[in-house]
Formats: structure tokens, C-alpha cells, sequence
């Protein structure tokens, strides 16, 4: 019999808020909103030597890491195609056709993703998790979950097949 093991972190640990945008249907874009966005993450495989999938308490560290970095700040997209960020100095601008945004640089995270959807922002989680646990704890999973809720019944998951 093959065994398979399921670790995860709770939400309620890893919680960010912040404002963002998103363009939608290809040419539109909403009003400036945030949300507080809750984060899950599901580590699959098999047990170490020590009887565990991974450690509970450096999973729970690492993750909280990234998603400190990304509390109370401005998520901007950088490769969205119609809403076009530049960084100046100490501020950044932020246009989509005749609106326009400018933010202090430092209330800012600048994404390299096309979109500050539910979704790209858990691929991007995701990848920031896997590399932290690689560069951090020499540790690779299986698989990899990561869930990030906008609001009560609304998220997104990514799952990742190492």
C-alpha cells in the first residue's frame, strides 16, 4: 500500500491586506479596492526520517515571510498589458487610458505578473515558497498547494507537481 501524506498551514495565519486593480475582459479596469486576502498553503508527500511531511513551524515562517512583504501596500501589476506602471524615484505611476495613479514608492510591491487576480497572485506565492524552501531548508515537495481567499467564499488554488 502507498501512502501519502497532506500537511497544511491555516488562513488564518497568513493573512495580507492590500489595495490593487485588475483589468478584465481584455480592455476594461476596475476601480482602486482592496481586500484582506487570506493565504493557505498544502504540502503532499511522503514522510521524512523523521516522521513528518516537513515541519509545520518553518512552513508556517516561511510563508509568513512572503506574505508580510505584501501587507498593507499597493499590489501593482508590471507585465499587464492595458494598466502601465513606471517607477520613478520615489513614486510610481500608474495609467490606464485617460486615469491615472501615483503612488509614494515605498507603499508599493511592484509584481512581475500580468494581473493582481487570485489566482496569479497564488502562482506567485508559490513560486516565492518553493525557491524559500529550496534556497532555505534544501526541501522540495511533491506537491504544492496554495490557496488565497479575496474574500469569505471567494479564492483561488494553484497546485504545483514538483
Amino acid at each position: 500500500m502507498a501512502e501519502r501524506f497532506k500537511i497544511n498551514i491555516a488562513k488564518e495565519h497568513l493573512v495580507f491586506c492590500c489595495g490593487h486593480f485588475i483589468s478584465y475582459q481584455g480592455h476594461q479596469c476596475e476601480r482602486l479596492h482592496g481586500h484582506n486576502y487570506r493565504a493557505a498553503v498544502e504540502i503532499e508527500g511522503p514522510l521524512q526520517e523523521d516522521h513528518y511531511v516537513f515541519d509545520f513551524i518553518a512552513l508556517k515562517a516561511r510563508t509568513k515571510a512572503i506574505t508580510d512583504e505584501l501587507d498593507h501596500h499597493m499590489l501593482l501589476a508590471t507585465k499587464n498589458l492595458v494598466i502601465k506602471v513606471e517607477e520613478s524615484g520615489v513614486r510610481v505611476d500608474v495609467r490606464y487610458r485617460d486615469r491615472e495613479w501615483v503612488f509614494p514608492r515605498g507603499d508599493c510591491i511592484l509584481l512581475p505578473i500580468e494581473n493582481t487576480t487570485a489566482e496569479l497572485l497564488a502562482r506567485y506565492l508559490a513560486n516565492r515558497l518553493l525557491d524559500s524552501l529550496k534556497t532555505h531548508e534544501s526541501f522540495v515537495p511533491e506537491v504544492l498547494r496554495v490557496e488565497v481567499e479575496e474574500g469569505p467564499g471567494v479564492s483561488a488554488t494553484i497546485e504545483c507537481r514538483l
